[in-house]
């Protein structure tokens, strides 16, 4: 559950939100539309899902599901991404959920038995593109959940608060988890990638100056409110001491040598680092002597590209990082569009159906490039 419980959408509180989307908005499902769809599919909407369709249907684009006119393999298909993304690694890259028996030892064996144990798996229903809320009909507050395969994140506490993250960029500060116990696994532990979580980067530095900045850059990222494993703050001062790097801080070779059983000391000296080295000078800031947030946002993207384009951060999941912490704080600014349309292509089931998704990659690190050529920030 959410540390914070989310107030009850109201119909006057959903038409608020739907004036923040970029799409047209038809009229809202009546109840017996909404039922319809619940028993032509067989799932059940949430509460708050439902309240939010009834104040008015999201037009457009084909990323909104059209639940009064849309075509019904087109609905069915969404409806059915996530167990099939499921399906796919099971059968691919060799997940087996801990709470199903012991996998059999034949591939088919094991989707069928998979196919067996997803059955009794509160469905998920789309809201917008791979961005789905469970179907738990009566219930309100979950979270928004992004959904690629095993891999599963939070995009937004609740369904009004995924809409400010996700068209401007703003959102509240509790956080949330998962509420359904199948797919929490994957956000609370699983293999999926959450995007709130540690960028899951490899160390880069060569020498003492890329040592320096990465010190900067997960200050930086701290700052944002971004967190780190113990490991990664550990081996950027390891690595800053080894190549030597200018970094004048006595914490420094603490933070270095901490113990395994010392772990939980890093985030401490780590800010002792930031001060004593200055990590943070130079940082634009407000009147208000706060930073300035979207100077610093602008350097975190700039470096999440950097990272994605010498290969210590995967395209899709850097892409998701940018989209995530960038582009939708930034106000969604269209030069990154290029950037984020590209990464929703990789995160599209249908590109793993046509085995192309090597080629996204690519395409999501030559759009990289291309940014990180031009003048910064990015102009449209």
């Amino acid at each position: 559950m959410t540390t914070q419980s989310p107030p009850r959408l109201t119909p006057e509180a959903a038409r608020e939100l739907q004036g923040l989307l970029p799409a047209e908005i038809g009229p809202g499902l009546s109840e017996h539309e909404l039922t319809a769809a619940e028993e032509r599919f067989g799932f059940r909407f949430s509460a708050d899902h439902r309240v939010f369709l009834a104040a008015g249907l999201p037009q457009g684009s084909s990323r909104w599901p059209d639940w009064r006119g849309g075509d019904p393999d087109d609905l069915a298909e969404r409806l059915s991404r996530p167990v099939e993304g499921v399906l796919f690694d099971v059968e691919h890259n060799g997940f087996w959920h801990p709470s199903w028996p012991t996998r059999p030892d034949g591939t088919s064996d094991a989707l069928r038995l998979a196919t067996s144990e997803l059955a009794a798996v509160p469905r998920l229903v789309p809201v917008y593109g791979h961005r789905y809320l469970p179907g738990t009909a009566g219930e309100w507050g979950h979270p928004v959940l992004s959904v690629h395969q095993t891999d599963v994140i939070i995009y937004g506490n609740d369904l009004g608060d995924y809409v400010r993250h996700e068209f401007t960029g703003r959102s509240r500060d509790a956080t949330a988890h998962a509420t359904v116990d199948f797919w929490s696994y994957f956000v609370e532990g699983g293999p999926g990638i959450d995007v709130t979580a540690p960028t899951p980067h490899t160390p880069y530095a060569t020498d003492a100056r890329e040592a320096v900045e990465h010190l900067r850059m997960l200050a930086l990222e701290r700052l944002i409110g971004r967190r780190h494993h113990p490991e990664q703050l550990i081996e950027a001062a390891l690595t800053a001491l080894v190549l030597d790097a200018d970094v004048e801080s006595d914490a420094l070779p603490s933070l270095a040598g901490l113990l395994r059983a010392e772990r939980a000391r890093a985030p401490a000296l780590f800010e002792e680092v930031t001060r004593e080295a200055g990590l943070l000078r130079g940082v634009p800031t407000e009147d208000g002597g706060g930073p300035r947030e979207a100077s610093v946002r602008w350097r975190l993207v700039r470096w999440w590209l950097r990272l994605i384009v010498n290969d210590s951060l995967a395209p899709g999941s850097g892409g998701d990082v940018i989209t995530y912490e960038g582009w939708g704080p930034l106000g969604r600014p269209r030069a990154l569009g290029p950037l984020v349309d590209k990464v929703d292509a990789y995160n599209n089931w249908s590109a793993l159906r046509r085995g192309d998704r090597e080629d996204l990659a690519r395409a999501i690190v030559t759009e990289a490039e291309r940014l990180l050529a031009g003048p910064w920030p990015p102009r449209a």
